[in-house]
């Protein structure tokens, strides 16, 4: 915003991240995208962000209808920057020409100054890239990333020049969140990249910036903090996209193990802290995937001793012609349901974890062949409900430990 003396001259707010709204003089003139005003938004959009370069003829005409079948496309594109104008100047902005056109380029006039959150957004990052002093480059970054406040028109990403631009402004925000943390690691600024990973978590779900936060938590000693967010984050990518944890997180979680530490307690007392609510918990053992990927490890080294028949089992939801479902609430619902159906089949000593979008493993320790058999059939009774179309695909795998470092001897069996 320009100041001239000690009076600060009007200037058209325009927000692009996290939806579309103008405002001017405090006072709001659009927001979102109310279909009686979709082509006001739409024009406003491309003309105020291409508002130095400008917007060929063509463009508008495609961005304003699209493929629409229009008898006279040039008279109606003209309805339509002539009802923005009206719209504009009764907004209370200056009485000028707001969209000029020159050899069949529109140009929004520079007579009305334009502050856009997203050229403010990229001015900051460009800074920080040039700056060299550490603590000014981190700061920089920094407000770029708060200047960032949701993905590029996010309710129009099917449009090319939005999704465009979405896709370029992610980029430079990851950027800026990674070399800010980088920065911050060196500084050991903990409480601030924790901060931060909060905050680039609440912008861009699911793109494991909890890495962020949990890294700090961690560095600052706060292991109960860590572990609860590492347990909320793999629930939700597992609920959301069926995802395992990355191999970053992982790392941290493995670290997390290494540098846990507890006040001096009696042997009696931390026994009762490991040790389950055995009247609570019902059916078998459910985990997340890492607990039940050391779980597994730690039984292939007990069957070094011997005498332990071990089962791996995958179960898998599949539709009425036996292929593996792979998206949509309905898969939703019955990966809950099978979860539960999983769990209330299995012995209080088998291990379950879920691991992708109606996916189980299930770890089954001293059992045969039959009783796997017997398991899928508890499984289906707990599952199929009347005429349900859906059902479960079972793979068992016997594990046998062998001289060759424990590998697994498959044994496929489909139920």
């Amino acid at each position: 915003m320009e100041k001239r003396g000690n009076t600060e001259e009007p200037c058209l707010q325009v927000q692009m991240f996290g939806g579309f709204a103008l405002s001017w003089g405090g006072k709001l003139i659009t927001s979102n995208m109310k279909s009686s005003e979709s082509q006001f938004n739409y024009l406003m959009e491309l003309l105020l962000h291409h508002r130095k370069e400008g917007v060929s003829r063509d463009m508008v005409e495609r961005v304003l209808f699209e493929d629409r079948d229009i008898q006279d496309i040039h008279h109606a594109t003209r309805s339509v920057i002539y009802n923005t104008k009206k719209k504009l100047k009764a907004s209370g902005l200056p009485e000028v020409n707001y969209i000029e056109q020159r050899k069949g380029i529109f140009y929004w006039n520079p007579q009305v100054p334009v502050r856009e959150d997203a050229e403010e957004f990229q001015r900051r990052y460009q800074e920080a890239e040039a700056e060299v002093e550490p603590e000014k480059k981190l700061q920089l970054y920094m407000e770029a990333c708060h200047l960032y406040t949701g993905e590029f028109l996010t309710q129009q990403t099917a449009t090319v020049w939005i999704a465009h631009e979405a896709k370029r402004y992610r980029a430079m925000f990851c950027a800026c969140v990674e070399r800010a943390t980088a920065l911050l690691r060196e500084m050991q600024d903990f409480l601030q990249m924790e901060e931060l990973g909060v905050y680039a978590t609440a912008i861009s779900p699911l793109s494991d910036w909890e890495t962020v936060t949990m890294e700090a938590l961690v560095a600052m000693g706060r292991y109960e903090d860590a572990r609860r967010l590492y347990d909320d984050t793999v629930g939700l990518y597992f609920q959301e996209q069926g995802l395992r944890p990355s191999s970053r997180m992982m790392e941290l979680f493995n670290k997390l193990g290494t540098q846990m530490e507890h006040q001096y307690d009696a042997l009696d007392d931390i026994q009762k802290k490991l040790s389950e609510d055995m009247e609570v918990v019902q059916g078998g053992y459910m985990c997340t995937y890492p607990v039940f990927q050391g779980v597994y490890r730690m039984v292939e080294r007990m069957m070094e001793r011997g005498g332990q028949s071990v089962y791996l089992m995958l179960c898998m939801v599949v539709d009425s012609k036996g292929n593996p479902m792979r998206d949509g609430a309905v898969l939703d619902e019955l990966t809950q349901r099978l979860g539960e159906a999983i769990q209330h089949s299995v012995r209080h000593s088998d291990s379950v974890c879920r691991y992708g979008k109606g996916q189980y493993l299930v770890l089954l320790v001293n059992t045969t062949r039959e009783n796997c058999g017997v398991i899928q059939r508890r499984i289906n009774y707990h599952f199929i409900i009347g005429r349900q179309r859906t059902g479960v695909q079972y793979y068992v795998n016997s594990v046998v430990c062998s001289p060759n470092k424990g590998k697994a001897v498959l044994d496929k069996d489909k139920g």
